[in-house]
This record gives C-alpha cells, structure tokens and sequence, in this order.
C-alpha cells in the first residue's frame, strides 16, 4: 500500500524550496476543473483528481463541463457505498476499492474523491447513497478497507466530506451545532481510523461550518485534530467551491482549492493568495507547508523524476471488474422479511412471471450528482430476470408507475450549488391507468398460481447531490399501487432499489421484502440470483429502517434540512443508538438481514488480555443450505457515571458455513478502543471500567450476552 515516507517528505521539502511563489500558488489551486498547476521548470506535474466513490466519472474538458470523449472512457459502475456497508466484508470494501483504483490509474488519474465515510444522520440527506453507515465503527471498517485497495494503485483516496456533513440543504452555508461529544465518537472516528489505519493519502475539507466556522477554515478540524492528534500528512483539497476566504484559510491546514468555474486565477488560493502573501497579510512559509504537504503525496505516488517509471498503470472496463463488482452486490442484498419461505422462487414448474416496476426497467449510473457514471454497461433487474430465467419462463413486464429515466447533464454541477426541490408531480389519470392495468394483470396471476413481483423504490431523482428529500414516502404513487397489489396478490414479493429508507406502511401485508441499493453494473444479475435461490441473501442493513421519519432522533430531538442553521440536539443518540436505547420500535433495526438458512449462536467466552477484548463464540448453520452469518458484537458501556447507549457496535465477523457446520468465531478488539468514550466531565477520551457485551445478527436480534469488567 503506499504511503508518505520520511524519504517522501524530504525531497518534498527540497524541492519546494527551490520553488518561486508563483510556482508554488500554482500548486495550491485548481488550473483545471480536475487538475492543479504544475511546476514544469523542476519536473513537478499537476494532480489529476476525479469523482467518484462509484466508478471513474466521465472525461470533461479542463475548463468546462461538456464531456470530452465519445467511447474511450467508459467505466466498471461500482456498488455505491451503502451497498458496500451492507455486504458487512472488508474484503469486498477492500475489492471495491482495488478495481476503482485500478482504473483511476488506467485513466490517468492521480487522486480518487472517494470514499465517502459521513455519517448518516438523517434518512433524508440526498447524498446518503454514497455515504456507508449511521455507525462509525461499521463506516470505520469498511472505509479503512476500501481506501487500502484504492492506494495499491499508486492511486491517492481521499476521505470526505471533512467534517459533519450531513445534509444537502443549504449545504455550503448551513452551521451545524454539534457538541464535542459527538463530534468525537460519532462524525469523525471513520477519519481518525482512514488516517491511522488506512493510511489516506488526502481528505476533502466539507462545504458546511461546524460549531461556527467554516470546515475549510476549521483550526480545530484541519490542525488540531487531523493533523496534530490523528498525525496526518497528507494533503486536505477543499470541496469544489468551499473555500471563501483566502487569509482564514491560507492560516489553516487546507492545502489545495478547487472548485466549479473556469476563472482559475481568480481563486482564493490564486492570486488573491500571492497579493497577501506579498503584502505580509498571509506568510509564505505557510503556502510552503501546503506545497510540501502535495509534493510528498506526489513522489509516493511515483510521479517524480525517475521514480515515474516504476508507477502501476492501472487498467479499466476490464471482465474482471465487472465479476468483482457481481460479487459485491451478490452480498449487498438485505432480505427484509421472508414470511412462508416465499423466497426463494422455484423456477422448476414456473412457465411465467409478471414483472411490475419502473425500477425493474431503469438504470441508474446516469444520476446523482458527482457519483454519475459512464458506465460500460449496467444490467437492470429486468434484463438480469430474462437472463436469469432464459426460455423456459414468460416473463411479462407492466409499468405500474411512471418515472422517468434519469440522465444527468453536465449543467448539474454548478446548479447544485443551489438549493432546489423535486418534483413528483404526474399526470393522475396515467397514473391511475397504469396502476389498474398493474392490479388487473396481478389479479390474473395469482389466480392462476403464478408468482408477481414488484420493483420499486427511488432513483437519482430522490437520492442526488445538492437536493435532500422531504419525506420518507415512496414518490409515483407506489405506496396505493403496491396497496392495492397485495390485495389483489398476496404473495407478491417486493424488492426495492433504492439509496436510503422508506416508510412502509403496507410491511405488516408483505410477505416477502428483498433491499437492493444502487449495487453497480451486475445489480440487476445479482438480484435475479438472489430471487432465484442461486446466491443466498447475506447483506444486512447499515442503518435503521424506523417505522416513520416523526421517530428519527435528527428529526424528533434535533434539526435538519433547514437554511441556515442546524442543531445535532440528539447528541451521540444517533441511528440506532438512539431507538435501541429509548426503546423506540422501528421497522427493521440496524444489522438485520435474514438468510434461506438459519444460525444459531452458542458457548461465550469473553476475556481481556493486556490490551485486547477477545469475544469467543460458536456460530452454526442449523438450516439445509449454505449461508454466511453476519456475526455482530455490541458492548454497553458501564460505569461511567454518564448517560450513554445501551449498545454500541465495536465488531463484527461474517461467517460462511455449509448446512450443518459449525465454528469457533473470535472477534478481537482493542480495549482502548472498544471501552473509550469522549467524557462529557473531564473534556477528554475515558475507558469505562466495565461493559456488558451482546453478541446477535442484529442489534435486536441478540443471542448471546455476557460482561468485560
């Protein structure tokens, strides 16, 4: 994996001295939509950056956002990154993170803007898609794995958004009050663990102020935490367009600006920042540290000098990466409810199948916002159902709802800059048409005995950069269409894509409920498999599906989605730390997910050596299939004398056993980890003196508990 030597550091340092101002201002700002300026006098070259967390976005022009090329820059659409959270495997973060650096490498490019490791607060953030997790150990874990595969390329990941960015309303003004508390065990260990244990190479400074300044101007952020406690010595880039005052954040550690418009040298870190520097307003030492900060990431990327001929070169739109990225999706997918044993679908005797959906019919690489693709090529539920099923099954597909295929232009860039609403608003009577049509052909089905499936959900209409939805309501009337489906049709199963969670108010009348989130090229293959019984469902949510969006903490106790200013009034009860401790009843809690097999859970042994938790326990596959356990391990910390959750997740194992097989899992933790927590008392991090631990598939679904004291 590479990373910053003292070797790296050192030429970094030399060179820069040898630097004119004018050299070095070059360096600190964008001569390009995707690039910085170079130093060609000294053999130092620009930085190509490029979105995105879910693939290589398109080729633009340097100074517009038209594309540039017609095929030569089609790409592997990879799952995004809550369905990478959802799988529960390092070593499928870690795949996704190999094939996107892979081919940023085989595309030229120097640094990836991913991952993207915000905390989900509120299930409204348009950009939630992209994000992992309500939980920061979960986040942590994933997003440390996927930045290592991404840096075996000579490829820099770079973590955003920095920090506590949690909305898309208002988000390059809105002040977000949060406390240090939560600050410290919720928004920022996912940083803290990509600095310490994935070895990031640069960070993305947010849009947002925290607690009254802006991110890009933030001393506590940039310098007293990144940089002097977690020790990082990468390079920070702002977000584009999040830098707005040259002098606040010249001062700080921000390094390097880019942002939207092609007027470069007008930047704040461009001539604005030599005018101060010449004037004494701002020091040229402190420019320095920023240009060595860039030049040390460079060299370890093999960009200088003769070093340049050692560098990986990468490859794209390869067959391997599209079989890497089946396999991730293949375990993304969550089973919600399975009553009946209605999945898997026996395809033996099966001589039809009635489809119903937009979703079953889109595709959604095409959309929003800066995880847009240029996909190579992306099979949608439909085709991988007929692929599936070849010429044995009928399938017949029914609209049911209209909705649009999204595809994006390139005027979305600067127009996220600007706070704006969607719109669902349709033509009744259609729709009406097209849902009796829908309930009529389902009607016919089930009388027949034949299986309906529906697929639904959102698309990048709903879930987009610089646009948060107002509600948690399924949009196109799907919520009457699928009413009135389960009348007509009880059994017929639900499968949804989607990027963030729905009410359900028709749950209790489904038997079968299958999640699929934009799960990259092959999403559409693996839920065919998953549907057909040919992949066993492992995925298990990253977050809580609550009952109402009235029930989430960001919502019940706290703001959001306000212009302006925000309250993080909830404190560290975010996700499912608040409803499991308030005892809050949910729709399906955090870490669920069921199998066709079933698990059981025996013997706990938990005991603390030196400086480590071991948790010990058997997990076996009591059912008639092979399947793979999501084994999870919650601590409640005790003894603290302060209010804290009644769980938290400090570690997890997934399990892949035959039917019938059994094995020892242990789970091993850090205590200085797994019993910290920020001290409201003492302003500092603390151990708890003891914790109850909770061993289960779910943080309802406990089967195991016991104490570390």
């Amino acid at each position: 994996m590479t990373v910053i030597t003292e070797a790296n550091k050192t030429k970094a340092r030399d060179l820069t001295a040898k630097l004119t101002l004018d050299e070095k201002i070059a360096i600190v700002h964008a001569a390009g939509l995707f690039r910085n300026g170079c130093a060609e006098r000294l053999g130092i070259p620009s930085l190509k950056m490029d979105d995105g967390p879910m693939g290589v976005r398109a080729e633009l022009h340097n100074d517009n956002w038209a594309p540039l090329y017609n095929t030569r820059d089609y790409v592997t659409y990879l799952p995004s990154g809550s369905a990478v959270a959802s799988t529960w495997n390092p070593d499928l973060a870690r795949a996704t993170g190999e094939v996107l650096g892979e081919e940023a490498r085989g595309r030229g490019k120097d640094v990836i803007l991913g991952p993207s490791i915000n905390i989900k607060r509120s299930p409204l953030c348009g950009r939630n898609f992209e994000y992992m997790s309500e939980d920061p150990v979960l986040t942590a874990t994933q997003g440390v794995a996927y930045i290592q595969g991404v840096q075996e390329s000579d490829v820099a990941a770079c973590a955003k958004h920095y920090a506590v960015n949690s909305q898309e309303t208002d988000r390059l003004d809105v002040d977000e009050t949060v406390s240090e508390r939560a600050l410290r065990e919720i928004y920022l260990p996912a940083f803290e663990a990509a600095v310490h244990d994935g070895g990031v190479l640069s960070v993305m400074g947010a849009y947002n102020l925290v607690n009254g300044t802006k991110c890009c101007e933030h001393k506590q952020l940039l310098d007293d935490i990144l940089r002097d406690e977690y020790g990082f010595d990468g390079f920070v880039v702002s977000d584009w367009s999040a830098v707005r005052d040259t002098k606040a954040s010249a001062e700080v550690g921000m390094d390097v600006e880019m942002s939207v418009t092609p007027n470069f040298d007008d930047y704040y870190f461009a001539n604005p920042l030599k005018k101060a520097v010449e004037n004494g307003e701002v020091k040229e030492s402190d420019v320095d540290v920023k240009v060595e900060r860039v030049i040390a990431v460079m060299d370890a990327l093999h960009m200088l000098g003769d070093a340049r001929a050692t560098r990986k070169p990468g490859r794209y739109a390869t067959i391997d990466h599209a079989a890497k990225a089946l396999e991730i999706a293949r375990e993304s997918i969550v089973l919600l409810k399975n009553d009946e044993n209605l999945l898997p679908l026996d395809e033996r005797g099966m001589t039809r199948l009635l489809v119903i959906g937009a979703n079953a019919d889109r595709i959604h690489s095409n959309g929003g916002g800066s995880a847009v693709i240029k996909a190579l090529h992306e099979i949608s539920p439909l085709l991988g159902l007929n692929g599936e099923l070849g010429g044995n099954v009928d399938i017949e597909y029914v609209l049911g709802y209209d909705a649009k295929q999204v595809n994006q232009d390139e005027s979305w860039q600067e127009e996220s800059l600007e706070n704006s609403k969607g719109s669902d608003a349709k033509d009744e009577l259609h729709a009406r048409e097209l849902r009796e049509e829908a309930v009529a052909k389902a009607r016919e089905y089930a009388a027949a005995g034949d299986s309906v499936l529906f697929i639904g959900g959102l698309d990048h209409e709903h879930d987009l950069e610089g646009r948060d939805r107002t509600d948690m309501h399924l949009p196109y009337g799907q919520d009457e269409l699928i009413e009135a489906l389960l009348e007509a049709a009880p059994n017929t199963i639900l499968a949804f894509v989607a990027g963030s969670p729905i009410e359900m108010p028709w749950a209790d009348k489904a038997k079968a409920i299958v999640w699929n989130w934009y799960a990259g090229c092959e999403s559409g293959a693996a839920l065919a498999e998953v549907l057909f019984g040919r992949v066993n469902p492992s995925g298990h949510l990253p977050e809580t599906f609550p009952i109402a969006l009235a029930d989430e903490p960001a919502h019940r106790i706290g703001t959001f989605g306000l212009e302006g200013h925000v309250d993080y009034a909830e404190d560290i009860y975010v996700g499912y730390r608040y409803f499991d401790t308030r005892q809050v009843p949910v729709l399906f809690p955090f870490g669920h997910g069921l199998s066709y097999t079933d698990f059981a859970f025996r013997d706990l042994d938990v005991r603390q050596v030196d400086d480590e938790i071991r948790v010990t326990f058997t997990v076996e596959n009591i059912g008639d299939c092979a399947g793979k356990a999501v084994a999870q391990v919650y601590l409640g910390l005790e003894g603290t004398g302060e209010d804290r959750p009644a769980k938290e997740l400090k570690g997890f194992a997934k399990v892949e056993l035959d039917a019938g097989e059994f094995r020892e899992v242990t789970v091993a933790m850090p205590a200085a980890k797994a019993l910290r927590y920020w001290s409201n008392e003492s302003g500092a991090y603390a151990l708890a003196p003891e914790a109850s631990v909770f061993v289960g598939e779910s943080v309802e679904d406990i089967r195991l508990s016991g104490r570390v004291a």
